[in-house]
């Protein structure tokens, strides 16, 4: 079972077409998406997604804010959607966990942690960690772009701190590895380069917790082709690859 997550950026806009093609090569069977909206360009993504054989689909995007930044989750085979209860307003938008009906059942999660700027991404970490905390659903994987990492291991310019080394320490405990670290170690990579300082830093991060471990066979980030004039790749974030058995 192949999972793709990507932050596909403010939509995709005239890239889903690029989009689209990226994703069709990786060959997933399940595509977990950030910055996904309720705008006609994701819309036609959505759809792209089902001609593509991922016909079971949800999200957090809502027509009455379709530019608001929000999750997506795409799938092969039926899921159903598991209803977070938290009294953190930005969980019930920017995190959507659904029960995935493979051949081997397998619990797939999706979140964008705010930016630290938004003053919201403490309430995220804490309600993020008390959910998880306390799951008992068994084999799981959490995707997403964290806007987080390890001091010193993630980032080439210092910008993680002790809330955001305690929040993936907290997730630790709680038994939800980062897959990235559990198969290639302190590996230095990074998913999203600052458009200014050109500094970069991994937020885009897979947690699997115990149950889900032993199916874990490879994670690797992708940039995907680079196209056009100027060479660009489809999105400003590398995408995330996970591999599991079954």
């Amino acid at each position: 079972m192949r999972i793709v997550f990507w932050n596909i950026r403010a939509g995709g806009g005239v890239r889903v077409g690029r989009i689209a093609s990226q994703l069709e090569r990786w060959a997933p069977d399940a595509v977990a998406l950030c910055e996904f909206r309720a705008t006609p360009p994701s819309l036609e993504l959505a759809r792209a997604l089902a001609a593509l054989g991922l016909p079971h689909q949800c999200t957090t995007a809502q027509p009455a804010k379709p530019t608001a930044n929000r999750v997506f989750l795409a799938t092969r085979w039926p899921l159903t959607r598991i209803r977070l209860y938290s009294r953190c307003d930005e969980a019930a938008r920017l995190m959507l966990v659904a029960a995935i009906e493979a051949p081997e059942p397998v619990t797939l999660g999706v979140m964008h942690v705010p930016n630290r700027v938004t003053g919201r991404k403490d309430a995220f970490f804490a309600a993020t960690l008390s959910l998880l905390g306390r799951w008992r659903r068994g084999p799981a994987v959490l995707v997403g772009d964290t806007n987080s990492g390890r001091p010193g291991i993630d980032e080439e310019t210092r910008v993680f701190g002790p809330k955001e080394d305690a929040w993936l320490s907290g997730l630790e405990r709680s038994g939800w590895l980062d897959a990235f670290r559990l198969r290639h170690g302190q590996s230095r990579a990074y998913t999203w380069y600052s458009p200014n300082g050109r500094n970069g830093f991994r937020l885009d991060q897979a947690f699997i917790n115990d149950a889900a471990r032993p199916r874990l066979r490879n994670v690797r980030h992708d940039w995907g082709r680079r196209v056009g004039p100027r060479a660009s790749f489809a999105s400003d974030h590398a995408a995330l690859l996970v591999d599991l058995h079954g």
